[in-house]
C-alpha cells in the first residue's frame, strides 16, 4: 500500500544543483514518525551505495563523499523527503532511489546525470 515516488532528476553540468523528490503514498501521516528514510544511487556498473539518512527524529547522515554538498530534508505535512544536490560532480552520476529503511521499501529510482 505504501509507496516511495521519486522525482527530479536529469542532466546537470559539473558545479550545478538538482533537488530530489521522494512522495510518501499510501499512508494517513505521521509516517516519519517512525520510519527512518534514506537515499542511496547506483552509478553505471557500480553496486549502490548510501548518500544520506534521515531518521524519525530528524538527525541527517553522510558518507565522506558527499558530505558538504549534498542535503537531506522533509516536509513531513507533504509526505515529502528531499535530496538537495550541490556542486555536483560527474561520480555522482548515477540512478538515486529513496528509501523506507524499517519498511524496507524502495522508491523506482530517478537518473542523475552530471557532464558538461
Amino acid at each position: 500500500q505504501v509507496q516511495l515516488v521519486e522525482s527530479g532528476g536529469g542532466l546537470v553540468q559539473p558545479g550545478g544543483s538538482l533537488r530530489l523528490s521522494c512522495v510518501v503514498s499510501g499512508t494517513s501521516g505521521d509516517f516519519f514518525a517512525y520510519i527512518t528514510m534514506a537515499w542511496y544511487r547506483q552509478p553505471p556498473g557500480k553496486a549502490r551505495e548510501w548518500v544520506a539518512s534521515m531518521s524519525s527524529g530528524g538527525y541527517d547522515g553522510y558518507p565522506p563523499s558527499v558530505k558538504g554538498r549534498f542535503s537531506i530534508s522533509r516536509d513531513i505535512a507533504k509526505n515529502t523527503v528531499y535530496l538537495n544536490m550541490n556542486n555536483l560532480k560527474p561520480e555522482d552520476t548515477a540512478i538515486y532511489y529513496c528509501k523506507a529503511v524499517e519498511r524496507e521499501l524502495w522508491g523506482q529510482g530517478t537518473q542523475v546525470t552530471v557532464s558538461s
